[in-house]
């Protein structure tokens, strides 16, 4: 192999054309295997040594590597008032989701703090923010109100004239919201444990914007009766978000206006106050914690104002202080929740990683996937046991972390430090505080998930199938609720894979002139075919679900009917078969007939003969004269029928092979202008570029091997380009390669391949403007 020094813009290289087994010969290919064996690996794992052992528990235990070397000096200050920032946010967030999640207000408040601490220990990423999420929270109320509506719990009385006995509904919605955190909790530990942590690939973005925002409808609608101050009957099941709508639509006349005029004055503040914050975030130092100013100014001004007595505002109402002793959840909903606690596993790690891995690439450190599924399960499992629902990360909490200088996880134990107090020693005070300003603020925290609506016509310019994913990922979460949404969502979205691959883009392959480079000849003009050769590609691996479309599209585009030729080939070998037993049974019919001809002059001269001597005797010159001249006339005849005989056979035997060669002739001609319609112009060679295919499977083989007989038998050489090693090696294991199928059939390049071949057929001349140099 040689190479010439050029400019910068081409280069020149010499070298011989390759197939696989040349390939193996120059590249020096090994056999040897750098994979241990699995005696090797069984022996690895069982050894415990002290430093295997350290590396180990600092794996599982994140915390123990990262906080003996905490620097106080660059990261104390940061994470002081990164933690406080974000504990002012968990407290009227986690209020406001609880009610999301049907539950009181200080679970909100228990969840923002035990799962905390655990991911302080456990987790992996410094600057996401753990507790209450709006998407978790409705998931966890629709199970909770589902199994635990209010017909359940109505004393003294029917549905219609009764009321509910919401300490014991409440109750037992804690009891069902705590066991699907801790089962949603156990799945996620399971599939850290078993390294499982990819599976989030397969939600892709726009799977999970889209979701995420049909959700936040979801939100937004059951957010709309503390807005009204209605009570809408509740709905489940699928459409229950229209029927929910309808329904509150129904019951606007009954709005109360006071509940309405606090709504519309905290979101208005709200609003003003938010983006403020946003349009003059890199002067001011912190955020203006304006959700934690509305919830006190708000309870202030209602417990003054009387405002619960005076127009009947809804109101938190009691929260306790102090924290409850640990308690086991309820094992026996498991069955009930089982469905349901999946889904919230795989959405909550879905949302928790995306982000996670966000902050991790724009401040360089790694985030380990599976570490992280087993930190946000040991959160869920731990919490569940303190009364806290499922958790994960919040993109408002995280983004006010990271901005405001947080570098590490203590601004967690910071903000947890802030919610301890809060249900220690202030959570009373809040007791007067209106539903509505929690709803308010749950409307404010929307925003960015409705600014995902944005993605529809980015995603119509830039990707449609991406965008038909997001489309139908939204709509069927808003018509068939957040649990079978979800399994269609993720069920169309691996359609969409298996599509793609099902129908890839086959292409002709033409060679730009004075180059080694071929190109789809639909879509450049200066690739050209090389006549006689076709070179085929398909864009996507080739396996069992588009094996059989590639032979057909193989067929359509190379213009050779396989079918037909072979049909036609079959046709000219029935009719010269026929021909050739028709000759011989002419030929065998026409010996007979001479035969019967020899034996019947045969007996012809001896009757003249005895004639003649009777003449003879009666004397009778005139008779004898007449009978001689028969005689000899009959004898000459007889002796010339014999040659002629013999003459005539050999000849009727020639005219029949001559008969016979001519329909061969002419059945090779008709089936030359079969051939010629079936494939056009006429093709000795194809070339297979199978560069893109990662992975062959049984089928695969099969058809390549179909390929390789049904080509050959109308006489068509078929050679393979750009196989990689992983592929040779499983075909090789496949039994692909035979006599009929020689590895010199493969070869590294698709120019290799047609210099082979032009070679063989000693066209090297026309080929290439190089004979088996390529200029650039």
């Amino acid at each position: 192999m040689e190479a010439q020094d050029c400019s910068a813009e081409e280069y020149f290289v010499q070298r011989k054309v390759l197939d696989e087994l040349s390939l193996d010969e120059v590249a020096q290919k090994g056999t040897w295997s750098t994979k241990p064996t699995v005696g090797e690996r069984v022996k690895e794992a069982l050894r415990c040594t002290v430093p295997r052992l350290k590396q180990t528990v600092l794996k599982w235990v994140p915390v123990l590597s990262w906080l003996p070397r905490y620097s106080f000096r660059e990261n104390v200050i940061g994470d002081l008032v990164s933690g406080c920032s974000v504990g002012i946010m968990h407290l009227p967030q986690g209020m406001a989701y609880a009610l999301l999640a049907s539950l009181r207000p200080v679970f909100g408040l228990y969840t923002s703090l035990f799962p905390v601490l655990v991911y302080f220990i456990f987790g992996t990423s410094r600057h996401i923010s753990i507790g209450t999420f709006a998407v978790i929270s409705i998931m966890i109320g629709s199970v909770t109100e589902r199994l635990a509506p209010d017909s359940n719990f109505i004393v003294n009385g029917t549905n219609s004239t009764g009321s509910v006995d919401l300490d014991a509904r409440d109750a037992y919605r804690v009891q069902i919201a705590c066991s699907l955190t801790v089962l949603a909790g156990i799945f996620q530990i399971l599939l850290g444990l078993v390294r499982f942590g990819f599976v989030v690939t397969y939600l892709s973005e726009p799977l999970v914007r889209g979701y995420t925002t049909g959700s936040a409808c979801h939100v937004c609608v059951s957010q709309l009766k503390y807005l009204f101050g209605v009570t809408p009957t509740r709905f489940s099941g699928p459409l229950s978000l229209i029927y929910t709508l309808v329904d509150i639509c129904r019951l606007l006349p009954d709005t109360k206006v006071p509940e309405l005029v606090v709504s519309l004055v905290a979101l208005s503040v709200l609003i003003v106050v938010k983006e403020v914050n946003a349009c003059y975030r890199q002067k001011l130092p912190l955020p203006i914690p304006i959700e934690l100013i509305v919830i006190i100014a708000a309870t202030i001004i209602t417990h003054f104002c009387g405002l619960s007595d005076t127009y009947s505002i809804d109101v938190v109402g009691e929260i306790p202080s102090g924290l409850k002793p640990p308690r086991a959840p309820d094992a026996t909903l498991f069955s009930k929740v089982i469905g349901d606690a999946f889904a919230v596993a795989i959405v909550g790690y879905a949302i928790n990683i995306s982000l996670g891995k966000t902050f991790a690439l724009k401040h360089g450190y790694k985030v380990d996937s599976n570490q992280e599924l087993v930190a946000l399960g040991l959160s869920n499992t731990v919490g569940s046991f303190f009364q806290c629902y499922s958790v994960t990360s919040s993109l408002s909490r995280s983004l006010v972390q990271e901005s405001t200088g947080g570098k590490t996880q203590v601004a967690g134990m910071v903000s947890s430090i802030i919610v301890l107090i809060t249900i220690l020693k202030l959570g009373s005070l809040f007791e007067d505080l209106p539903k509505a300003v929690l709803s308010t603020i749950v409307f404010v925290n929307l925003k960015g998930m409705f600014m995902q609506f944005m993605d529809v016509p980015m995603l119509w310019k830039t990707n449609k199938v991406d965008l038909l994913v997001w489309l139908v990922t939204f709509t069927s979460t808003i018509l068939l609720n957040l649990d079978l949404g979800l399994a269609v969502s993720i069920g169309f979205s691996m359609l969409t894979v298996i599509f793609r691959t099902q129908l890839p883009r086959y292409s002709i392959l033409g060679q730009v002139s004075g180059t080694e480079l071929y190109l789809d000849t639909d879509s450049y003009r200066e690739a050209k075919e090389i006549p006689g050769i076709k070179i085929f590609r398909s864009s996507t691996t080739i396996y069992y679900t588009n094996a059989e479309m590639y032979l057909e599209a193989l067929q359509e585009k190379s213009g050779i009917d396989i079918g037909k030729l072979l049909m036609a080939k079959k046709k000219k070998d029935t009719k010269l078969k026929r021909e050739q037993e028709e000759a011989k049974k002419k030929a065998k019919k026409e010996a007979k007939r001479q035969k019967k001809a020899v034996r019947h002059l045969s007996n012809g001269t001896f009757s003249l003969k005895e004639e003649k001597d009777s003449a003879g005797q009666k004397g009778q010159s005139q008779e004898n004269g007449v009978a001689l001249s028969t005689t000899l006339s009959s004898a000459s005849g007889l002796g010339k029928g014999q040659e002629n005989l013999a003459y005539q056979y050999d000849t009727t035997m020639s005219d029949s092979e001559t008969g016979c060669n001519k329909s061969i002739t002419q059945a090779s001609h008709n089936c030359d202008e079969e051939r010629g319609k079936a494939c056009g112009p006429c093709t000795h060679s194809i070339i297979l570029d199978i560069s893109t295919t990662g992975f062959v499977d049984t089928v695969t083989v099969k058809t390549l091997k179909n390929i390789f007989r049904d080509f050959g038998e109308i006489d068509v050489e078929v050679y393979l380009a750009g196989c990689q090693a992983c592929v040779v090696k499983q075909l090789d294991t496949a039994g692909f390669f035979s006599e009929s199928i020689p590895k010199s059939r493969l070869f590294v390049t698709v120019h290799d391949a047609v210099l082979h071949i032009l070679k063989r057929l000693r066209q090297t001349d026309f080929v290439l403007d190089l004979p088996c140099s390529t200029k650039m």
